[in-house]
C-alpha cells in the first residue's frame, strides 16, 4: 500500500486480543501502514478506499512464536543435507501455507537465515514476517547433532547448510565465537540446545547440554548484543539450568515441576509449549520420515504436555503460542489458540525487539473458515474511540 493511500474497513466484527468477546459495528481507518483510528460510530474519511466487510471478523494477524521455516521433512538430519536451492523452495511453501492461515509473523528458532527473512521482506517470497535466530547452538552429541553414532564428518558442515537447523560449539571460547557469528549473521536472538530431543540420534530426553559455565557465557554474550537467549528445555532439571543462567524464553518446558515454574515467573522468564507437534509427530512423524528411534521418544514428553500448561498457569508463568510443526502441517485448532493466547504471545516480540509491536503486520478478516488478508502494515494498536 502506498504511504499516503488511505482505506476505510466498514462493518466490522473486532477480536483484538484484549476483550473476552468480538465487538460489532466497528469501523478502521488505515492511513498508509498506520492505523489512525478504530471506532464504534461512522469515520469520515475523504478519498479513502471503502471495504465493506459485512460482519466479518477482523482481527490483528496470527503469531506463532516457535517455527522451522527450514524444516521441510521430519528427518532433520536428512533435511540438513539438501541443496540450499532446494530447502528455499520447499521453505517458501511452508511460509506461503502458514499466511494463507493467517499468520502474519512467526519466530523462527532455529535454521532460518538473513537471506530467507530478507526475500520476505522484499516481497520475493510470501510468507510471514520472520524474526530469526540464524542457526541454533548445540554442543556436540546434543539436539542439533544428527551425525548419529558411526558419523564421523567434520560438525561444521551444519552450519553451512540451510536446511540445517544448528550448529556445534564446544567450550566457553567456542560458545562466545558462536553467539557472535550468529549476530553478525543476522540472528535477532539466540537459541541453545539445551536438553535432549525427540528427532536428534544420540541425546535422550533427559541429556543435560552445555555446561554452566558455557550457559552464563551464552547468555553474556547474547546480553552483550541487547538481545536474549531462547533454550530448548524439556526437563525440570534442565529449565531450571536455564532460568539460573539467566534464559529468558523457555520452549516445551513438557517436564517442569511447580516450583521451576514459579522460579521462572519471578525471573521474569516466558514459556513457550508446543503440544501440537507431540501429537502429530505421534500420528503421522513416520510417514514423513521421523526415524524408529525418534518415534520411541515421542512419548516421554508428550503425556506430560497438558499437565504442563496447568503447573505454569498456576505458577504464574506467562505462555506464548508456538507450533513447532515440523514439515507444516496444521489444524484449525493450532489457530484458534492462537487467537485466544493473543496477549500471551506478544511478549516474547516485546523482548525481541525492544519495544511492543502493536497489531501485526497484516489485519486478517474472516468470514466463517475462509481467510481474507488485507495487505496493510499496522504499525500502531489504537484505542476504540
Amino acid at each position: 500500500m502506498s504511504t499516503h493511500q488511505r482505506l476505510l474497513l466498514r462493518n466490522a466484527r473486532l477480536v483484538d486480543g484484549k476483550r473476552s468477546q468480538p465487538v460489532d459495528g466497528i469501523e478502521v481507518l488505515i492511513e498508509g501502514e498506520r492505523i489512525a483510528r478504530v471506532a464504534f460510530e461512522p469515520i469520515a474519511a475523504e478519498n479513502a478506499r471503502v471495504i465493506d466487510l459485512g460482519g466479518r471478523t477482523l482481527m490483528p494477524g496470527l503469531i506463532d512464536c516457535h517455527v522451522h521455516v527450514v524444516a521441510t521433512t521430519a528427518d532433520l538430519g536428512a533435511n540438513a543435507l539438501l541443496p540450499d536451492s532446494l530447502v528455499t523452495a520447499r521453505s517458501a511453501h511452508i511460509m506461503q501455507g502458514m499466511l494463507a492461515r493467517g499468520f502474519t509473523t512467526v519466530r523462527d528458532v532455529g535454521g532460518a537465515d538473513r537471506g530467507l527473512q530478507q526475500a520476505v521482506a522484499e516481497g520475493l517470497l510470501a510468507g510471514p514476517r520472520l524474526v530469526i535466530c540464524a542457526k541454533a547452538l548445540s554442543q556436540t552429541g546434543g539436539h542439533n547433532d544428527y551425525r548419529g553414532f558411526f558419523d564421523e564428518r567434520d560438525a561444521q558442515y551444519q552450519r553451512r547448510r540451510l536446511g540445517s537447523m544448528g550448529r556445534i560449539c564446544d567450550g566457553v571460547e567456542a560458545v562466545r565465537l558462536a553467539v557472535r557469528e550468529e549476530i553478525k549473521s543476522g540472528a535477532q536472538f539466540i537459541k541453545v540446545m539445551a536438553n535432549g530431543g525427540v528427532s536428534s540420534p544420540s541425546d535422550p530426553i533427559d541429556f543435560l547440554s552445555f555446561s554452566t559455565a558455557e550457559l552464563a557465557a551464552i547468555v553474556e554474550e547474547a546480553g552483550n548484543a541487547q538481545t536474549y537467549v531462547s533454550g530448548h528445555l524439556y526437563t525440570d532439571e534442565a529449565i531450571r539450568r536455564a532460568v539460573e543462567a539467566g534464559f529468558l524464553s523457555l520452549e516445551h518446558c513438557n517436564l517442569i515441576t511447580s516450583d521451576t515454574a514459579r522460579l521462572a515467573a519471578s525471573s521474569g522468564a516466558i514459556a513457550c509449549p508446543t503440544l501440537v507437534t507431540y501429537e502429530m509427530l505421534k500420528q503421522e512423524g513416520a510417514q514423513y520420515g521421523l526415524k524408529e528411534a525418534s518415534l520411541a521418544k515421542i512419548d516421554d514428553v508428550r503425556l506430560a504436555g497438558l499437565e504442563s500448561l496447568v503447573t505454569m498457569r498456576e505458577a504464574g508463568l506467562p505462555m506464548a503460542f508456538g507450533t513447532d510443526l515440523l514439515w507444516q502441517r496444521a489444524t484449525p485448532v493450532a489457530a484458534l489458540m492462537a487467537m485466544i493466547t493473543g496477549g500471551a504471545m506478544t511478549l516474547i516480540w516485546e523482548i525481541a525487539l525492544g519495544k511492543p509491536l502493536g497489531w501485526n503486520s497484516v489485519l486478517v478478516a474472516m468470514p466463517l473458515a475462509s481467510l481474507v488478508l488485507i495487505g496493510v502494515s499496522l504499525a500502531t494498536r489504537p484505542r476504540l474511540a
